[in-house]
């Protein structure tokens, strides 16, 4: 017979883990993020950056199951990112063009295009961070695509697990329901709205904040889909109580290049 009240302890246990390692990643984000204005700042934050694409990489080979080649995928990579240092070009064309390349590269080195996709899945969302950040009022900006993400996850656990109900794709992640999608998008709006009322926020981004919400759960999905083709619980184990990196930017890796594309065309 179970131990109702080790079943009890469990959850508890393992939530309490899960809300002490996702408060100390918040806050070095948000910490770098925000002495990113500081010449040293900037290349901390960079570096957070280009630590956080290789570690997405290396865990897209181990699920990809292309972990031959991962090395040399690695060091392709490498050279966009470098390129995105604000010593070097930064973040511009060049290092998009360089993404292509290393891609292109990868596919006909590696003889398949699993390996090369992880290569732009990587390396677009570090371009798209390291450019929201430099742009006028990028700090605010950088701080939504990101909060978005968080108040998505944290609004989708709490609100699933909650109310419950149907399920959302129950053959690729059977907990995550339609009412945890539903709370993550309203938490997310009411969340942008608080960034509108009391940091100018532009309310065209509190709009697409619902959409992007619902962006940010397609790709946690996307993820799920991976994990469970490649027969594991999670991408990796760095981090206690949430996984690898993939399990913790899933939601941002879509988000954050098209972010970057309203920023960029939405300004000309």
């Amino acid at each position: 017979m179970t131990d109702p009240v080790n079943t009890a302890k469990k959850p508890s246990s393992e939530l309490a883990t899960r809300a002490v390692v996702g408060f100390a990643l918040i806050s070095v984000t948000v910490a770098t993020l925000i002495v990113g204005d500081h010449e040293i700042g900037r290349h901390a934050f960079w570096l957070l950056v280009v630590l956080m694409a290789l570690g997405i990489l290396s865990e897209w080979a181990a699920l990809t199951g292309r972990l031959e080649n991962k090395r040399l995928a690695l060091y392709a990579l490498s050279v966009p990112l470098a390129i995105m240092s604000y010593l070097a070009a930064g973040p511009s064309f060049l290092a998009l063009g360089l993404i292509i390349g290393a891609a292109m590269f990868i596919a006909v080195f590696d003889r398949s295009i699993k390996l090369s996709i992880g290569i732009f899945y990587a390396g677009l969302p570090a371009l798209s961070v390291l450019y929201l950040r430099g742009i006028d009022n990028g700090l605010l900006i950088v701080f939504w695509t990101l909060a978005l993400v968080w108040a998505t996850d944290i609004g989708a656990y709490f609100s699933g697990r909650l109310i419950g109900g149907p399920k959302l794709a129950p053959t690729y992640s059977p907990n995550k329901t339609w009412a945890g999608l539903i709370g993550g998008v309203i938490l997310t709006g009411l969340f942008s709205f608080a960034l509108h009322l009391y940091f100018q926020l532009p309310f065209k981004l509190v709009i697409l904040s619902m959409p992007l919400a619902v962006l940010a759960q397609m790709g946690d999905l996307f993820e799920s889909q991976m994990k469970r083709r490649a027969g594991v619980k999670d991408s990796g184990k760095i981090f206690p109580g949430h996984g690898g990196i993939m399990d913790r930017l899933d939601g941002l890796i879509p988000v954050a290049p098209v972010v970057a594309a309203i920023m960029l065309f939405g300004s000309q």
